[in-house]
């Protein structure tokens, strides 16, 4: 059996939690499944896996921009607690329960493919470290009851196996209204954060115009270029909070700031406002670089599943990474990510001033990276059904979300609440504390309980799509009978597939 757990454990480490090999494997598939020419098989699959690998190099450069600004609002504010990061807990927990998260992940996967085939719900969850993510979240969480290790695989697999089809679901509605059509879902699990915002949206923004129709001077014409926008705008939010630093702390400490990665001490003032200037210009290469990325990987993989569609399971909808999204509505992001991170601010505030007194819960520091993947997509979904109200309403909700659902699941993590990290994404908070709560229960009661929660969240997933997404439902129509009528598209221009509505149009 030891090498059976060592080719599981491989195929997890290796493969299946690389999304990039995921990716090329599933668009590898869906062109044999097509018939197409080795050629096109090969040259198909690596340009999807390229483009996966973009997305994660552009998700580098912006964690590695960010880390400064985090020291920096640390510096600022004063403010210390728990830093919620995925990738800083799941290695934590590799250590005990590898191997059972490996064979969770593989049972989960299987799990969903099976629902995917014999259920309304034809999504196939393609982002692979969310498998992972939440693989790891379910085996801690079941595993703090002493249970065994065959129950907490068994249980954890099928509640995963349920997530990756439900959560699509859940979210689908929203997501056709974002791109105009039916041939992709999100796969994240930040799904929560962006049905808040896009049901926000709805109810603030029936006249708000879209982010991306901002009207600016024509001295300030350059700014409609999304990678100008996002630098520059980042460049200040740099240079804003350098001062402050600078101000509070003195130069002493306010040098050390970029001495972080491959950043080195500042050597002076100049030196030091430059280095600010320099990393505000690094996010806007980091967002251009997800970007092309995104693009890439669409024009191979979409095209692919018409493949798996047809052999393996009819109908089925590829789920993918949030920034999937960011083409849409490419101002929406950066406005929902300080939006976004603005609510985690506030969130912060309340945890010190009112929730940490009073419920014992852990202060939770708004970290930017899941700030901006989170709140930016979830400033698109807002937008998609708000315009501008609803970006920055619906974001700053997601960034609330983000605050207080990780400091609630601190409760059901046991040791690992102790780590002083997290995870961050919304579904992780809300899942994995309603699973850990009912397995308080203890013994084969708690199982119980856990195993109806998992079919009441499949069963109101069937239900959505069956009255909802099949039916057309579009959750931006009210605002787009009270918008101008030049702005809404007709019924050709939409697509067979959805309603008639204002879309905003992808990147050419």
């Amino acid at each position: 059996m030891g090498w059976f757990v060592n080719l599981a454990t491989f195929l997890v480490n290796e493969i299946l939690s690389e999304p990039a090999y995921l990716i090329g494997i599933i668009t590898a598939v869906g062109l044999i499944a097509m018939k197409k020419s080795t050629g096109q098989i090969v040259g198909g699959a690596i340009k999807a896996t390229l483009g996966f690998l973009l997305i994660g190099a552009g998700a580098g450069l912006v964690t590695a921009s960010l880390d400064p600004l985090g020291t920096m609002i640390q510096g600022v504010t004063g403010a210390h607690g728990v830093i919620p990061t995925n990738e800083a807990i799941v290695g934590i927990a590799q250590d005990q329960f590898g191997s059972r998260v490996a064979w969770l992940m593989i049972l989960g996967f299987v799990v969903s493919l099976l629902l995917a085939r014999f259920t309304p719900l034809r999504y196939v969850f393609l982002t692979g470290h969310h498998m992972l993510f939440m693989a790891t979240l379910l085996t801690v969480v079941l595993a703090n009851g002493g249970r065994s290790t065959v129950a907490v695989v068994a249980v954890g697999g099928v509640l995963l196996g349920i997530m990756l089809v439900a959560m699509p679901a859940f979210a689908h509605p929203w997501t056709k209204r974002v791109t105009g059509s039916d041939t992709v879902a999100i796969g994240h699990f930040g799904t929560a954060g962006y049905i808040v915002a896009g049901a926000t949206g709805r109810v603030v923004g029936k006249r708000s115009r879209s982010t991306e129709e901002m009207k600016l001077p024509e001295g300030l014409r350059f700014l409609r270029d999304s990678m100008v926008a996002t630098a520059l705008s980042m460049l200040l939010i740099y240079l804003v909070m350098a001062v402050l630093l600078l101000v509070k702390e003195g130069q002493k400490t306010a040098f050390k700031a970029f001495a972080t990665g491959t950043g080195t001490v500042a050597t002076g003032t100049g030196n030091y406002l430059m280095q600010s200037v320099m990393q505000g210009l690094q996010f806007g290469i980091a967002v251009a670089v997800i970007l092309f990325g995104v693009r890439t990987i669409l024009g191979e993989l979409v095209p692919a599943f018409q493949g798996i569609a047809q052999k393996v399971v009819p109908g089925a909808l590829p789920a993918l990474d949030a920034p999937i999204v960011f083409p849409y509505a490419q101002n929406a992001v950066l406005i929902g990510f300080i939006s976004s991170f603005t609510g985690g601010l506030i969130g912060l505030a309340l945890l010190t001033w009112i929730f940490d007194p009073a419920f014992g819960l852990a202060l939770v520091l708004p970290g930017l990276v899941p700030h901006f993947f989170t709140g930016g997509a979830a400033g698109v979904y807002g937008n998609a059904t708000g315009g501008r109200r609803g970006a920055v309403v619906g974001a700053f909700l997601n960034g609330l979300l983000i605050t207080f659902l990780p400091a609630l699941l601190l409760k059901v993590l046991g040791a690992f609440g102790d780590q002083n990290t997290t995870f961050g994404d919304a579904d992780f908070g809300w899942f994995g504390a309603l699973i850990g709560n009912a397995g308080k229960a203890g013994g084969a009661a708690g199982l119980v309980i856990i195993v109806l929660l998992g079919l009441a969240v499949l069963g109101g997933a069937i239900l959505v799509q069956k009255r909802v997404v099949d039916t057309g439902w579009d959750p931006g129509a009210a605002r787009d009978a009270l918008m101008p009528r030049e702005n809404v598209a007709t019924p050709a221009e939409a697509g067979a597939t959805t309603a008639a509505y204002a879309k905003i149009p992808p990147p050419a």
